[in-house]
C-alpha cells in the first residue's frame, strides 16, 4: 500500500484499509465539520481552562454560552413535571365538579329583601357557608345577579363596580362582566362562579352555585 509520499506509488481509493479508516476521499471526514461562533465560546476571565475554573463561577454562569446552557436531560423534565402538574389540576377539578353534582346543590339561604338594595347597589354575603364570600347586585329595578367574590384568577377579593360595569380584582388588574361574571381583562381565563337566585314574595334567596368553565 502506498503511504501517499511517492506519486510513482498507485494510490489506495479504498477508506476501509488499515490505517485509512475514518477518512472521505483523502481528508478526514470531520475536517469540514461546522464549529461554534465566537460567541457561543466561554472564555473565562483569567483565561484558564474550564477544570481549573473555581466552583462559584461554575454555579454562576458569566458569560451567555453557560448561561444559556440547558441540558436536554433537564429540559425534559421541566416538559414532564409541567404537563404532570397539568394534568393532575385538571383530575382534581373534575373529581370536584363529580362529587359537587354527587352532593347537590346546597340548602336554600335567604339573601335580603328586594327593598334593602337600590338599583347600581351591591351587597356582600356569605353562601353556601360562611367561608364563601358573595356578592349581590342590583341592576335593574327587577334584575338581580349574584357571584362568589373570589377572582378566578388567585382567590383575591373582586370589587364592584357598578358604574364601570365591571367587578374588578385590585390584585392583578382583572376584570369582570358585572352582568354575566365573564373575565374581560386582566389574567383571569374563567368567569366567576354564579350564584343562582330565587326571589319570593319580596325577598332574595340563594339557591344554587354554577360553576362555569367558560
Amino acid at each position: 500500500m502506498s503511504d501517499g509520499t511517492d506519486p510513482r506509488h498507485r494510490v489506495d481509493p479504498a477508506i476501509n484499509s488499515p490505517g485509512r479508516e475514518g477518512l472521505t476521499g483523502t481528508a478526514p471526514a470531520n475536517l469540514y465539520a461546522p464549529s461554534l461562533a465566537r460567541d457561543q465560546i466561554t472564555i473565562a476571565p483569567n483565561l484558564a481552562p474550564a477544570d481549573d475554573q473555581p466552583a462559584w463561577r461554575q454555579d454562576f454562569p458569566i458569560d451567555w454560552p453557560q448561561d444559556l446552557y440547558v441540558e436536554r436531560r433537564d429540559f425534559m423534565k421541566f416538559l414532564v413535571l409541567t404537563s404532570g402538574a397539568f394534568t393532575l389540576g385538571q383530575v382534581l377539578i373534575g373529581l370536584q365538579n363529580w362529587y359537587r353534582k354527587r352532593a347537590g346543590q346546597p340548602a336554600m339561604r335567604r339573601i335580603a329583601s328586594v327593598d334593602d338594595l337600590a338599583v347600581g347597589a351591591a351587597l356582600l354575603f356569605t353562601y353556601p357557608d360562611e367561608n364563601e364570600p358573595c356578592l349581590l347586585v342590583r341592576l335593574t329595578t327587577s334584575e338581580f345577579v349574584a357571584f362568589s367574590q373570589k377572582c378566578t384568577h388567585l382567590s383575591c377579593a373582586v370589587i364592584p363596580r357598578p358604574a364601570e360595569g365591571s367587578f374588578y380584582c385590585p390584585c392583578h388588574e382583572g376584570r369582570f362582566d358585572l352582568r354575566t361574571g365573564a373575565p374581560t381583562a386582566g389574567p383571569p381565563r374563567r368567569p366567576l362562579t354564579r350564584i343562582v337566585l330565587d326571589i319570593r314574595g319580596r325577598d332574595l334567596y340563594a339557591v344554587g352555585v354554577e360553576e362555569r368553565a367558560i
